[in-house]
């Protein structure tokens, strides 16, 4: 009888609160539609690591704090000085994940080497200096299939390229010989769909990719520049015994 009175009492405190963080996020949300109309809509209002903090998520991946009246807004970093973690930090690279069997292959040139069993995805700009260095690199990797993802993000010239690349009877050839030997890929000519390219750039918006490269291993981990060839050997070796 006892045990079954206190499996209905926390069902009731449970109860109670989802009710309260459901009413809390609700005056937040309004508080601030009233008070800054021209804020983007908001995902998501959740506790932040600091008590009577509030994380306010919105444009998918962007973070702001505020208190429980929405009255002062916090901006920046929440950094634990304990075990000195940035959890603002590891919060939007929970956020920002990538998914490497969800990535959409037919918006990227892919390229096997050898066996090609294992894999690597890479966000890169034609015009880009560390990409060439890092393409470079990458050619002399064993047993490695390449998902290159153009992303155009260095101007126009950048976005010609990349669909001069793209639209070539065979993309994987072009994108190689421009990035290793400078020879410049032949116009495109007539009709070519050239979608996964604007694809590619907002894939990389909302995961926050802001620079190349930028590679992404199969099992998550992510990497910013050119990094260096031994570190690329261990993190595939890494990847390869989690998946």
């Amino acid at each position: 009888m006892k045990t079954t009175t206190a499996r209905l009492a926390l069902a009731a405190a449970a109860v109670l609160a989802c009710g309260s963080a459901a009413a809390q996020e609700a005056a937040i949300r309004k508080a601030l539609a009233e008070r800054l109309p021209s804020m983007p809509r908001i995902d998501e209002v959740r506790p932040a690591p600091i008590a009577g903090l509030y994380e306010v998520r919105y444009g998918g991946s962007e973070i702001l704090y505020v208190d429980a009246k929405a009255e002062f807004i916090v901006q920046g970093s929440i950094l634990d000085t304990k075990t000195l973690t940035n959890l603002t930090e590891a919060r939007l690279d929970q956020l920002t994940a990538i998914d490497f069997a969800k990535l959409p292959f037919k918006d990227a040139i892919t390229l096997r080497q050898g066996s090609g069993k294992r894999q690597v995805a890479v966000f890169v700009d034609p015009n880009c200096g560390y990409c060439k260095r890092f393409e470079r690199d990458l050619a002399g990797v064993k047993d490695l299939t390449i998902h290159a993802f153009l992303m155009p993000i260095l101007g126009p010239d950048s976005s010609a390229k990349s669909r001069d690349i793209w639209c070539n009877k065979d993309p994987a050839k072009t994108w190689r010989a421009w990035m290793l030997d400078g020879v410049v890929p032949p116009k495109a000519m007539g009709a070519c769909d050239a979608g996964a390219l604007a694809r590619n750039v907002a894939l990389g918006q909302r995961h926050r990719i802001n620079g190349t490269p930028a590679v992404v291993f199969e099992d998550g981990t992510r990497k910013p520049g050119a990094i260096p060839i031994d570190q690329v050997e261990k993190l595939l070796a890494a990847a390869s015994k989690k998946v």
